[in-house]
């Protein structure tokens, strides 16, 4: 649900920007921050999606008081900044989390090389969504606001998937021969 709300935050605001008062829409979006809180507490969804909510709405109510465009902005930034430390955590901890993920939608036996290149996907994506949150902050400071919406809501997914797919490419045409 929070991916869902992650993705049509910023088209959505740039749209109703046009039409309503500022604090009106931020007031809008604390009530749905809210409301989508309620929703993971019921349905008992996992940490993360309280951190990115929680995040939405501290900052909403920041927009709300200071009447600040820039924090809204900065919205998707924070939210990445908790994508990069869940990473950089599991790195440093070697939780493996890219394998666990491997293991959880790709059902097939996965050979003992794969494993070895796996377990170190979190430095990989602690590197690449470090690398997300600085175009992100980029554009905040030198785009436009149609850059930020599209980078905040579709384009982090065409990011995704085309680290992902450099991911398995690198994988698969070098890394598991490295651990072969």
């Amino acid at each position: 649900m929070s991916s869902l709300f992650s993705l049509l935050f910023a088209p959505s605001f740039l749209i109703l920007i046009r039409y309503f008062e500022f604090n009106a829409i931020v007031l809008l979006y604390i009530l749905l921050s809210v409301i989508f809180f309620i929703y993971a507490y019921k349905k008992q969804k996992k940490l993360e999606d309280f951190i990115v909510i929680a995040t939405y709405f501290v900052l909403l109510c920041i927009a709300y008081f200071s009447t600040s465009f820039n924090t809204i902005k900065f919205i998707p930034i924070f939210t990445s900044m908790i994508f990069v430390a869940i990473f950089i955590d599991a790195a440093l901890h070697k939780k493996e989390l890219i394998l666990k993920f491997t293991k959880k939608f790709y059902k097939k036996p996965i050979p003992p090389a794969e494993i070895n290149y796996l377990k170190n996907g979190d430095s990989f994506w602690a590197v690449a969504l470090s690398l997300y949150m600085f175009i992100l902050i980029g554009i905040v400071f030198l785009g436009n606001d149609l850059q930020w919406a599209f980078m905040s809501s579709i384009g982090w997914y065409i990011y995704f998937v085309l680290t992902l797919i450099s991911q398995i490419l690198y994988g698969k045409l070098y890394a598991i021969k490295m651990y072969s």
